[in-house]
């Protein structure tokens, strides 16, 4: 059996070479972006988070410095991004020890995502992994109907679970779900459990809205962010999220399995 060292380096080595550390797809450019807006708090950028402090755009580079290891310097405006590796390993830790902790206490969990091609697989070996340890792995508003404004206007798009996993599903479309940034489906999901008088997650666990419009009505929230999605990390800062974890949230969906095995083995919830 590889100790944790051995285990820890095997993934830092897959991280740099997968790109979902280091040396990063999400550009610079974007990245900052995404600064400014969220510095004037537009909602595609704060994706559910209602901040408590002001945030320029020179404090949210420096938390992203400080989270993600981007860089530090303002004057730095083109290129690609970084993520320094050793943070997203710190952070996976801490992911797994809140996951660890919902499994031993049995807790409901909600498990969505706005990245269904590139992240389903990663939840939803999570979400098995929770369910064989007494976990409910809850589905509420299957079905339901959550209507989106995209740059092209409204789509209406209804929320399904594959494998324990929401994710958003246009009407007629044949793609497997939908990408999304929105804090809509996680608020239909928990208005209709608290509505139907089922259980309410203790844990969401997902990425974009999903982690923030959770940690914004004051659930334990912990999921993964990219470089040009602060909103995560000012939740984690503000102490609504519980941990964000930073990689590259784009890359081929089998980059992520070496990720879910650390992460259940740090949960002590390997098979």
């Amino acid at each position: 059996m590889l100790s944790t060292g051995s285990l820890r380096a095997q993934l830092r080595a897959h991280l740099l070479a997968s790109g979902l550390a280091g040396d990063v797809a999400t550009s610079r450019e974007a990245s900052l972006r995404s600064y400014r807006a969220f510095a004037a708090r537009d909602p595609r950028v704060t994706i559910g988070l209602d901040p408590r402090w002001r945030w320029s755009e020179q404090e949210l580079i420096a938390l992203m410095a400080e989270r993600c290891g981007v860089s530090a310097d303002p004057a730095c405006v083109a290129g690609g991004d970084v993520i320094d590796p050793e943070l997203t390993l710190c952070a996976l830790d801490a992911f797994a020890a809140r996951l660890g902790d919902a499994a031993r206490r049995r807790a409901p969990v909600l498990f969505g995502t706005g990245h269904p091609h590139r992240l389903l697989g990663f939840y939803a070996d999570l979400a098995d992994a929770v369910s064989a340890a007494g976990c409910s792995v809850l589905t509420p508003a299957q079905g339901r109907c959550v209507d989106i404004t995209t740059r092209f206007g409204v789509r209406t798009h209804h929320l399904a679970y594959v494998r324990g996993v929401a994710s958003l599903h246009e009407e007629g479309a044949r793609q497997a779900g939908a990408h999304t940034h929105s804090p809509l489906p996680v608020r239909v999901a928990l208005q209709v459990a608290a509505d139907t008088g089922g259980p309410l997650p203790e844990l969401v666990v997902g990425d974009h809205g999903w982690v923030c419009g959770a940690g914004q009505l004051g659930i334990e929230a912990i999921g993964l962010a990219d470089t040009d999605d602060p909103a995560l990390f000012v939740g984690e800062a503000e102490g609504r999220v519980s941990v964000a974890v930073p990689l590259d949230d784009a890359v081929r969906s089998e980059c992520y399995r070496p990720l879910t095995l650390y992460v259940l083995n740090r949960a002590c919830l390997s098979q």
